[in-house]
């Protein structure tokens, strides 16, 4: 009886592997796929996008936008300058000197651009 049970019991596991094996395999036999729907605006989009042909660039498109280049003036070298009357004007400048009196004048006061605000004494508590 044992034996009628070991074989019965192993028929019945080799039925259900073959069925899950032919099972699986109907499965993957068939793979569902999207229906495509026609999308009219999609449609139409890639329609004019099709369509459109580009205006071709001339040369004469930047005249308005761009600049014309036109080269600097070259700098005047100092041989073409006075040097002469710019070193006598140099040597006849006067001195001056940070704290030194003006002559003719009486002595500045140095003025004290702080201005601190005055305490306001506290009233008594209580």
């Amino acid at each position: 009886m044992l034996i009628q049970h070991l074989s019965r019991s192993r028929s019945a596991i080799a039925r259900a592997a073959r069925q899950s094996v032919t099972s699986s395999s109907r499965r993957t036999l068939f793979v569902p796929t999207a229906v495509r729907q026609a999308d009219l605006v999609q449609d139409m989009y890639l329609s004019e996008l099709r369509k459109y042909k580009p205006t071709p660039i001339k040369p004469s498109d930047a005249e308005g936008h761009v600049q014309k280049f036109a080269a600097p003036k070259a700098p005047q070298t100092p041989e073409e300058s006075n040097i002469a009357g710019d070193l006598k004007a140099y040597e006849e400048q006067q001195v001056e000197l940070e704290g030194q009196v003006e002559t003719g004048g009486a002595s500045a006061k140095e003025e004290d651009w702080f201005e601190e605000e005055e305490e306001e004494e506290a009233a008594p508590a209580h």
